[in-house]
């Protein structure tokens, strides 16, 4: 078995975990590559374990990879997603962050669950993605998503206007800061920080959710995943933002841009007693009644 680790800057209160992990991952014969940056973070690493690989990059990332684990909260797994691509290598994040809908795993039971990686008593769920379409070159070679695609006003310009269509047929008109394109995972990220629903990861949905909408009765909808979303945007500035998941581009407002479902999916592990009714009630304190 082999795995690769990334991860993006650890505190250095973290060594210890880093270390522990490798020797868990050595002792049980599991070759492992690491991310350079992490690599190069802890120096004494690289010193400690010798037969450590080396990958910079999502080309650097080799088809015989059995997992990738992701250290830190979903933000660092949607890093991973990038360097995944269409590669099909499962992920495992480790949550060493905040609220972490989509790790895994915490840090705290790592090592019961590593033996449950290795036996491979762990179920994997195929997350779809969003491809974005542009009539110019935007996001290099990864313009795809996890969570979800915005677009929004720059800065501290006026509200802007988002004329969005389902396959061509006219949906509305938002007056708004911006507008969210979720996917069912990205529903419980910034879709839902807007009033958007929770929406089941295998439920083929997407959801439109308007952010600080002008008009009272705009409310988010949700539609197929087998839609094409497009959209023409006005604005009193010349530009707006764009961004899929955390990375973002500026796009002139004479750009026209749509939305789809990706050709390939991602794969995420996760646990048996990690349901996503039991993740909503652990992240969100659901039937917990915090007055007794």
């Amino acid at each position: 078995m082999q795995v690769a680790i990334y991860a993006r800057i650890l505190p250095a209160e973290y060594n210890h975990d880093i270390h522990s992990l490798l020797e868990e991952l050595t002792l049980k014969g599991i070759g492992v590559i690491m991310y350079k940056g992490l690599l190069d973070q802890f120096e004494d690493v690289r010193q400690r374990f010798t037969g450590i690989g080396v990958f910079e990059d999502g080309r650097s990332l080799r088809g015989e990879i059995d997992c990738l684990i992701s250290l830190g909260g979903d933000g660092t797994i949607l890093d991973t997603v990038t360097l995944v691509g269409d590669k099909n290598i499962p992920i495992l994040g480790v949550n060493f962050g905040r609220l972490g809908f989509l790790t895994g795993a915490s840090r705290e039971e790592f090592s019961t669950v590593l033996g449950e990686l290795i036996n491979q008593n762990y179920i994997i769920d195929s997350r779809t993605l969003i491809h974005l379409d542009a009539a110019i070159p935007l996001f290099g070679d990864t313009p795809f998503a996890l969570n979800d695609f915005t677009i929004t006003k720059r800065d501290a310009a006026p509200m802007i206007v988002v004329r969005t269509f389902l396959n061509g047929e006219f949906i509305n008109s938002y007056y708004a800061d911006g507008l969210i394109v979720a996917t069912a995972t990205g529903s419980t990220g910034y879709s839902m920080s807007c009033n958007g629903p929770i929406v089941f990861p295998d439920s083929s949905s997407l959801v439109i959710t308007p952010i600080a909408p002008h008009h009272l009765n705009t409310r988010p909808i949700i539609v197929p995943d087998n839609n094409v979303i497009s959209f023409e945007v006005e604005s009193r500035a010349e530009d707006y933002l764009c961004t899929l998941d955390a990375r973002r581009e500026v796009v002139n407002n004479s750009v026209q841009l749509a939305i789809r479902k990706e050709n390939f999916t991602i794969k995420l592990i996760r646990f048996k007693e990690n349901s996503f009714l039991s993740t909503l009630r652990s992240k969100l304190s659901w039937g917990f009644d915090k007055r007794n």
